[in-house]
């Protein structure tokens, strides 16, 4: 229940409609009652031969019971669907905006599959919280209390059996079939997971399973995972089914005992027998409150699952961000340090850096160098806070980075990783991401220092960058960094897919616009980082040497291997 309680915050954020549909529900369902009763008396009334003005009153009374049950339904339905409606939209608000503050870390722990199923489907089933969950139990109560003490007047056997069969419908046989219903609504709620997560995989890797012509197999497990969830769904809709139909059944079983009571009070003269249709008309449309619960169930069972899958994706992050105050970092190039810092993704128990300490001072420029799968670019996702350390201390300019503030560490940062993500529109769209304060010549000269003289701003950019290269990919990152124009530079090979001279062209540039800036660069390639203040050498999550490049080539050490073995490659 607990996880339900964000939920239910948000439902009490919209508290005047949802007490307008309770008060309008009840209404409606009293009218309803009222209304049959006066149907069953006006028909035993009749039978006697009243004068004619006593019939004429009671036509009217159900008449206007008709209308106020209508108008109160209306009302009832409109402030309930827009309390739900409400609710579904600020719950979307909500949950998207802890997601955006976790989302680079969030990929590691779920399949992106997975996080849509989440964010769409089960943000989806809790629309049912109020209208199936929290609604139907007040009015099946209210309505049953107020009914019961109408029927108190008449005869207090009859109430019983409305008590008994309160008891059943709206407490015992639920909670049955809420006990039935747990393992139904888990495999349904997997089997959607795993049909999400299978759809999305096949979007995304359609065409290298074209290329390899593996194509139909993944589709075969496509429609084998349909099918599953298809299935499931059909289970928890025949179980639906049954629990209403015994409901509906136990319900009719009641009025019919009420029926052979009223009759047996009659013939014993404890009842005068023009209230017996009443009776019995009352009982039918009392029960009509009751069969809701028959699926109250599935609905919390399914509410209560959503709401733990939705808390299981932001409640770790939530509980580190609040046990630290966050700051911003002052303005200006700050000094980075790492003390001691290891790092490992969870539930991985290989290090990907260990106790790896480093001082890079304010306004140096340092390049990260070593093999792949050293822990270089693990390390530059620790700076940007995408991933907390697993041990150890990063501080900016001496503030912790814990506890600074991860939007304001992003807005002063320039960064360019080895995989950039360009949106569907123009040059100058997809490089005013951070401010529009560039004028058309500005963008043109910036396109031009990272030699993209060939580009206008109004071309057109696919999605994520389709029609262009991975040189054209690089330069245009570079360009939106420097449009930021930040003080702090994150570079994670930015270079690796142009040649030499263009490379070069590119360093030159980051030497001129970062002179005074900390630029934390990290490359396998080794020419260009001659005017670098330190090159750090990484290998297997450790740092194995560091110095000025002239150092390290005097050293003869690994950095002095790894030049060797890049020269004889370039002459080979």
């Amino acid at each position: 229940m607990s996880e339900l309680l964000t939920i239910v915050r948000l439902m009490i954020s919209q508290k005047k409609d949802v007490i307008l549909s309770v008060v309008f529900g009840y209404i409606a369902g009293i009218a309803a009652v009222g209304l049959f009763a006066a149907n069953g008396y006006l028909i035993s009334r009749a039978a006697l031969e009243p004068p004619l003005y006593v019939l004429i009153t009671m036509v009217a009374v159900v008449k206007i019971g008709s209308f106020i049950r209508a108008i109160s339904r209306y009302a009832e339905r409109y402030y309930s669907h827009r309390a739900t409606f409400t609710m579904l939209s600020e719950l979307r608000v909500y949950f998207y905006e802890k997601v955006e503050q976790h989302a680079p870390s969030l990929f590691h722990k779920y399949r992106s599959g997975d996080l849509l199923a989440r964010i769409v489907g089960d943000v989806e089933s809790l629309q049912h919280l109020f209208l199936r969950v929290f609604y139907p139990p007040i009015i099946m109560i209210t309505v049953f209390v107020s009914t019961i003490l109408f029927v108190s007047f008449y005869s207090m056997k009859i109430v019983v059996l409305l008590v008994v069969g309160l008891a059943l419908t709206g407490l015992i046989i639920p909670a049955w079939f809420a006990k039935k219903q747990k393992k139904v609504s888990n495999r349904l709620r997997e089997e959607r997971a795993s049909l999400s997560t299978e759809v999305t995989e096949w979007f995304y890797g359609f065409r290298e399973l074209k290329i390899h012509q593996k194509l139909e197999d993944k589709e075969q497990q496509l429609v084998n995972a349909s099918n599953q969830y298809i299935f499931e769904q059909q289970r928890e809709g025949t179980q639906g089914n049954v629990n209403q139909a015994t409901n509906v059944a136990i319900a009719l079983v009641i009025s019919w005992a009420v029926l052979a009571m009223g009759a047996f009070l009659v013939a014993h003269g404890n009842l005068d027998g023009v209230f017996l249709a009443m009776l019995v008309m009352v009982s039918l449309t009392v029960f009509e409150h009751s069969t809701p619960m028959a699926v109250f169930p599935i609905h919390y069972e399914d509410s209560e699952r959503a709401a733990k899958r939705l808390n299981a994706v932001i409640e770790s992050e939530d509980e580190e961000q609040e046990q630290v105050q966050t700051k911003e970092i002052t303005s200006g190039p700050p000094t980075v340090k790492l003390n001691e810092v290891s790092f490992s993704f969870p539930n991985d128990d290989r290090n990907i850096l260990s106790d790896v300490n480093v001082v890079l001072p304010a306004g140096s420029k340092t390049a990260i160098v070593g093999p792949s799968g050293s822990g270089k670019s693990t390390l530059l996702q620790l700076l940007l806070k995408l991933y907390p350390a697993t041990a150890g201390e990063i501080s900016l300019s001496g503030v912790p980075v814990t506890h600074i503030d991860q939007e304001n560490l992003w807005q002063k940062t320039n960064v360019v990783l080895q995989e950039n993500h360009f949106f569907f529109g123009t040059i100058k769209d997809n490089l005013l991401l951070q401010t529009d304060n560039w004028s058309d010549d500005e963008l043109q000269q910036v396109l031009d220092a990272v030699q993209l003289k060939g580009f206008s701003l109004k071309d057109t950019v696919l999605e994520k960058g389709q029609n262009l290269s991975g040189g054209e990919k690089q330069r245009l990152a570079m360009a939106r960094a420097l449009v930021k124009n930040a003080s702090f530079w994150i570079l994670d090979e930015p270079t690796s897919s142009l040649d030499s001279w263009t490379e070069q062209q590119i360093y030159e540039l980051l030497y001129r616009q970062a002179k005074n800036d900390t630029v934390v660069l990290v490359s396998h390639r080794l020419a260009g980082l001659e005017r670098m203040d330190q090159i750090i050498v990484m290998d297997q999550g450790k740092i194995v040497e560091s110095g000025t490049f002239n150092d390290l080539i005097k050293m003869k050490g690994y950095f002095y291997k790894l030049k060797q073995v890049e020269k004889s490659i370039l002459l080979s």
